[in-house]
């Protein structure tokens, strides 16, 4: 029992070792296809410069060509423009094809005349024109070519029939190719030593058509570790990994051969490939229809740039339905936005009601708010004003009792002291008494003085505020504390007394004698156009001692 169930704990981690090992393995190669595809789409936006590398090195070749006289090293030269042109530009290669076949002719050199035919028939193929190709392959008579032609002739024809299955898409036709390419694979081999590349990687092609994927995969994997990153052979090489993946179920790596295979392609201003397309078709299918809608496209243009016309026709079969995808997606991205643009206009809408109402609850409040504020001033200046009134009448209401209670006792004393003069008979002295006028002034000097001493305990500030609103050589100085009369009419203003008729009857001057102190003061101040009274009237703090 304890066995089992250490043999069971053994196989649990061994199972979520390798689950975990291969999510890790995923996403490392998720990563790694994401890089890819951002370096294919900046080689992409970049590639006009490979072009002109391209047409800058081919000029090089052509500057020789112009220089050289020898027919046989202009054949050699126009080979290598040939080579250049074969996968950049058709017609450029048909010319220099036909440049070598009257070169061979001038030379009469059979060899050199057999392989630029081969070459003919090979270009012809891949530009769709297959016709002219199979007339050029029947024209050659395959038993008499030495070695090195025959194994061209077999691989010539070899893809010849590749892309006649691809450009006819025919399955009765497939069939016939098909068999005619795998009976020149076989006589190919058969040419070729067993340990070579060439025989390798007809090898592996072999097998993949015979339906042995892993055994091909294998082959090619070897092959690939010897190629050169950048090169023609290089992008071959992932192209056929990919093609093997993609039937091996590999997605991942089948993608990532793709890849590698376009990049070098559009960096050796490869025209004629098949790699920018396949890319296409398989993101297409995977669901990325920009990235599928931008590939063709670029497959497109450089179908057109090589004038070829079989790879037009395969492109052609796929295109449309890439586009209308495509153009399915923006459209339904334009509906969405539309949407969206719409939502949200309802949404501004909306909150443009919500903040014009908040707007208005804001300036109701605001409104509520100053109202209030202005209310409260106005408890307050009236509960200052109270405050002030509450003090003046408790200050002048015990003054004029405490004056009252005085005078009453002057009454009472004057009173004894007249009925002691009349009980004596002496009625000279009271006649005396009361012609003497130093006695009431001297009582309304000492009303004046206490009235002083009041208001300045209640205004002690009185003075220097009312000197603020006079010119500065203008100003008034108490004498003694005691008040002058110009400051104990405005004094008596302040404390609310405007009548003319109290403030003269009061200080025992006449009306217009106290308009001309009032006038007098008036001329003395700083602004003589302002309401000085009212100025007067805001002066001073309550003091309560």
């Amino acid at each position: 029992m304890l066995i089992r169930l250490n043999v069971k704990a053994i196989l649990l981690t061994l199972i979520c070792t390798l689950t975990f090992c291969n999510v890790a393995f995923s996403n490392q190669n998720s990563k790694e296809i994401d890089s890819l595809l951002r370096v294919l789409d900046h080689t992409i936006s970049i590639r006009q410069s490979f072009s002109e590398q391209k047409v800058q090195k081919i000029a090089l070749i052509k500057d020789e060509l112009d220089e050289e006289k020898s027919l046989d090293n202009r054949f050699h030269l126009n080979e290598q423009l040939i080579g250049e042109y074969q996968s950049f530009k058709c017609d450029s290669a048909l010319y220099y094809i036909d440049q070598n076949i009257l070169i061979a002719n001038q030379l009469k050199h059979t060899e050199y005349l057999l392989e630029s035919q081969l070459r003919l028939a090979f270009v012809f193929s891949m530009s769709g024109l297959f016709t002219q190709a199979k007339e050029v392959f029947s024209k050659i008579n395959y038993e008499e070519l030495p070695l090195n032609l025959k194994v061209l002739y077999c691989w010539s024809y070899i893809r010849y029939n590749e892309n006649l299955i691809k450009y006819t898409d025919n399955t009765r036709f497939e069939k016939i190719y098909s068999q005619a390419y795998k009976d020149s694979r076989s006589i190919l081999m058969d040419l070729l030593t067993t340990n070579s590349t060439m025989y390798l990687k007809e090898k592996s092609f072999q097998l993949k058509s015979d339906g042995l994927f892993e055994e091909s995969a294998q082959i090619q994997t070897e092959l690939f570790k010897d190629e050169i990153p950048d090169s023609h052979d290089y992008a071959m090489a992932t192209m056929g990994l990919a093609m093997i993946h993609q039937e091996l179920g590999n997605t991942q790596l089948q993608e990532k051969y793709l890849l590698l295979s376009a990049i070098t392609d559009v960096r050796l201003a490869i025209k004629e490939n098949e790699s920018l397309l396949t890319l296409a078709i398989y993101l297409y299918k995977k669901g990325d229809v920009n990235r599928a809608y931008n590939y063709i496209h670029a497959a497109l243009d450089d179908a057109n740039f090589y004038n070829s016309r079989f790879r037009n026709a395969v492109i052609a079969r796929t295109q449309p339905l890439i586009e209308a995808t495509y153009l399915a997606k923006i459209e339904q991205q334009r509906k969405n936005m539309r949407r969206y643009a719409l939502a949200i206009s309802v949404f501004v809408i909306i909150l443009i009601i919500t903040l014009y109402f908040l707007y208005k609850q804001i300036k109701t409040v605001s409104r509520a708010k100053r109202k209030l504020n202005k209310i409260n001033k106005q408890l307050v200046s009236v509960n200052h004003r109270l405050d002030e009134a509450n003090l003046v009448r408790e200050r002048y209401i015990g003054y004029y009792m405490n004056q009252c209670a005085t005078y009453l006792d002057k009454l009472d004393d004057f009173r004894k002291y007249v009925n002691r003069k009349i009980k004596s008979g002496q009625l000279e002295e009271l006649q005396k008494v009361s012609s003497v006028k130093n006695a009431s002034e001297k009582d309304a000097q000492e009303l004046y003085i206490d009235f002083d001493k009041t208001f300045l305990e209640v205004y002690p500030n009185f003075v220097t505020e009312f000197n603020a609103l006079l010119k500065p050589d203008e100003h008034y100085i108490l004498n003694q504390g005691h008040l002058n009369t110009e400051l104990r009419i405005f004094a008596l203003i302040r404390l609310g007394i405007t009548d003319v008729n109290q403030i003269a009857t009061f200080l025992r001057y006449s009306i217009q004698t106290i308009y001309n102190y009032k006038s007098k003061v008036k001329g003395k101040t700083l602004d003589v156009n302002s309401d000085f009274e009212e100025k007067v009237r805001r002066i001073g703090s309550i003091s309560a001692k």
